[in-house]
């Protein structure tokens, strides 16, 4: 019968902080209960429990800064830095090349 196939599953246990990131995860998310659950490879059901059991009861996302816009506000920052640390680049670049030129005034030993 199933009886078999439900004792061989294994029961996994999650420590407290993994729940307690999952149920962040779910409140900064446009992304519904059942596709973050599945995502971090959990029940929907634990997922939800732990919201209840850590997050906001009411179930609502919590407004302000979601993790989406935290991480796209950090790759901005970064590549205005690449950028700069380019242009930075290509002017030791060029100084390099004046610097290497022989110069027409310098006498030949």
């Amino acid at each position: 019968m199933n009886h078999e196939k439900i004792n061989k599953r294994e029961k996994r246990v999650y420590d407290e902080a993994f729940r307690r990131e999952a149920v962040a995860l779910l409140q900064s998310s446009d992304k519904p209960l059942v596709q973050i659950a599945a995502e971090l490879g959990v029940s929907q059901w634990n997922l939800r429990d732990w919201r209840k059991q850590y997050g906001d009861s009411s179930g609502r996302r919590k407004p302000g800064k979601t993790a989406a816009v935290a991480a796209q506000s950090e790759l901005e920052r970064l590549r205005r830095e690449i950028q700069n640390l380019k242009t930075q680049r290509d002017i030791l670049k060029k100084a390099l090349g004046i610097l290497a030129e022989p110069s027409g005034n310098a006498s030949h030993a």
